[in-house]
């Protein structure tokens, strides 16, 4: 089985493509370069490079989110139409448990988070049991500092992981009990989406056509929430 990995949920863009249990080819690039610009050159290198025609993709895994509102909506309407086109079937695999999945050998609690803005982080909180990545509670969004005083008080080792990490890196080097694992882990790879998408797949979890997949936002638009606020101050007759 060959899966399709897409993930443009952060600046990294990220693409792989796994067969069974072998890593065929993944390709990153984190430059701020916009995902329109990068996203279909790269698959269509990585496909050609790996010998490899779309027709031959079994499943396309795409992150849903949560992340940058544009970056969702290019990666998802790539992934959209690949499958239309070529009747592929999409995997739904979110931001925060491809970062997990980045830490498959780690046999403490994982902390996921992505910036959200205004202090505040998207995370969700992760083991691993059984090789595989396990959900302890729903994604949220709450400020940074409520969510470092709570695994602080847990007085449980933790590694908390994702771009965010480096924003806040003193706060949470301050944390006797919670890590930072290395660079490479703190982007979204998409082998670890391919990883997860693949045991969905295999138990028929977020498997879903071109027409019922759309991407998860925990909150509105910063400009979504500028015009409303704007919306609101007319009708007060600011």
């Amino acid at each position: 089985m060959k899966i399709l990995g897409i993930d443009t949920s952060t600046m990294a863009a990220n693409v792989a493509v796994l067969e069974d249990d072998k890593l065929i080819c993944e390709y990153t690039i984190n430059t701020k370069k916009t995902h329109s610009q990068k996203l279909m050159p790269m698959i269509e290198n990585m496909l050609k490079l790996s010998d490899i025609e779309i027709k031959e993709i079994d499943a396309i895994g795409i992150c849903v989110g949560p992340g940058s509102f544009t970056g969702l909506r290019i990666g998802m309407a790539t992934a959209k139409a690949m499958a239309h086109v070529n009747n592929i079937p999409l995997i739904g695999v979110n931001s925060l448990e491809i970062l997990g999945a980045n830490m498959d050998l780690f046999d403490k609690k994982i902390c996921s988070i992505l910036d959200a803005q205004r202090n505040q982080v998207y995370t969700c909180k992760y083991i691993f049991e059984e090789n595989k990545i396990k959900e302890l509670e729903e994604i949220s969004i709450m400020p940074i500092d409520d969510l470092l005083e709570e695994l602080s008080a847990t007085n449980e080792e933790w590694v908390i992981l994702g771009e965010a990490v480096y924003k806040y890196k003193e706060k949470i080097e301050a944390m006797s009990n919670i890590n930072i694992p290395s660079p490479v882990n703190n982007i979204t790879k998409a082998s670890s989406l391919c990883v997860v998408a693949k045991d969905k797949y295999e138990q028929n979890i977020d498997v879903h056509n071109c027409y019922d997949i759309n991407p998860m936002y925990i909150r509105k638009s910063q400009a979504e929430e500028q015009y409303e606020e704007k919306q609101k101050r007319l009708r007060d007759g600011e």
